[in-house]
């Protein structure tokens, strides 16, 4: 099954992410490296809510961002590293759960993401998933361990031993 293949990429992805939230200090959530970059705060909300997107990617047709006549897609930011965490778990768990009852064909049917009713892409949900969520949040967590070099806090070994710290 699909899932059966998944499932422990998905563990070992969403563990890694867990340590790389788990060094963001609330006291550094305004730091923005660039005008152009997230602050540490709202990179680290936004990766801790890319979780739960799987459970809409698998319990929904699609997503509309910015929905016609309703409120666009926002990312409400985490105040403090245990809120972050919080969030990070029961979107976890959830998509977690999600995944693990889903059948070869459920992950195969097509799902849509929109703007304003357009359609931006539609693929099957499996590629969501790989690429929409987990690629999605490898990216940001690569860009948040810069961040947490910029302030010198200690990076986590992810795929091997970090500068700082070892397997």
């Amino acid at each position: 099954m699909i899932s059966e293949a998944l499932l422990p990429e998905f563990d070992h992805e969403m563990a890694n992410t867990r340590k790389t939230l788990e060094r963001c200090p609330a006291e550094k959530f305004a730091f923005q490296p660039h005008a152009k970059s997230f602050t540490m705060g709202s990179l680290a909300t936004h990766i801790a809510n890319m979780a739960g997107w799987a459970t809409d990617a698998l319990d929904k047709e699609s997503f509309d961002v910015a929905p016609v006549g309703a409120p666009p897609y926002k990312d409400e930011p985490a105040k403090t590293t245990q809120e972050l965490l919080e969030r990070f778990d029961k979107g976890v768990a959830q998509a977690r759960a999600a995944l693990a009852e889903s059948s070869d064909e459920h992950l195969l049917k097509p799902w849509s993401l929109l703007a304003g009713g357009q359609n931006i892409f539609t693929m099957p949900r499996v590629a969501v998933l790989r690429s929409m969520i987990l690629s999605h949040i490898i990216h940001h967590r690569g860009q948040l361990t810069v961040y947490l070099r910029l302030n010198d806090i200690p990076v986590p070994a992810l795929y091997g031993p970090s500068a700082d710290e070892s397997m």
